[in-house]
């Protein structure tokens, strides 16, 4: 859902930061591994320490770099088929390793309720993206939903990072809320899927 509404106000400030990694030298694939790593390396070393709040903070810098590869696709005038590919496969990654990291903390603290919540929820993320690439690759549409990846990373990452500060219940609350909205939007694009379906006659 903010992928519609934000897309044109991130582009006005991602836009001139990508043209200028373009003149660095970079590439976008370049950017898409660097900020995978970061991510997966953020989550993985701070959260099961119990240092919720500066994995949010870390996790979140490196969740950007995820805006500025496709902002230098489009000041280079194109992406790749790769390139997306890549993307799509690191998107994957990063997802796993932020909600295996918090399911890791969970147990580790005894706290199992919270790694049944953030199991469900990374579970049903994996499926909201396959779902997505099965229909495109069917010709069949099943994009929107409730827990798109920038609703599923600011939950948590909130969650976390307020939790982290001393706020009592409120990874619990955004954990639950999660692995709810997460089945939710699985099923939403299953039904997308099913009317895009019948519309081309199947």
């Amino acid at each position: 859902m903010l992928n519609i509404f934000a897309r044109a106000s991130v582009s006005r400030v991602t836009d001139p930061i990508g043209a200028w990694l373009l003149r660095l030298g970079l590439t976008p694939n370049t950017v898409t591994v660097l900020g995978t790593i970061g991510t997966v390396a953020s989550a993985l070393w701070f959260f099961p320490r119990g240092q919720l709040f500066a994995g949010a903070l870390a996790v979140t810098v490196f969740v950007l770099f995820d805006l500025l590869d496709g902002a230098m696709a489009r000041a280079r005038g194109h992406g790749t088929r790769f390139g997306t590919v890549l993307d799509a496969s690191c998107d994957r990654i990063a997802d796993g390793a932020l909600f295996s990291a918090l399911v890791w903390w969970a147990f580790d603290t005894g706290q199992r309720e919270l790694a049944v919540a953030a199991l469900i929820s990374l579970v049903a993320a994996q499926v909201i993206s396959y779902v997505k690439a099965r229909a495109d690759a069917s010709g069949l549409s099943a994009d929107g939903g409730l827990a798109e990846r920038a609703e599923r990373f600011i939950i948590a990452l909130v969650g976390a990072g307020l939790h982290g500060l001393g706020v009592p219940h409120v990874l619990a609350v955004a954990l639950w809320l999660l692995a709810v909205l997460t089945i939710a939007t699985v099923v939403q694009r299953l039904i997308a899927v099913r009317r895009a379906a019948e519309e081309a006659g199947e």
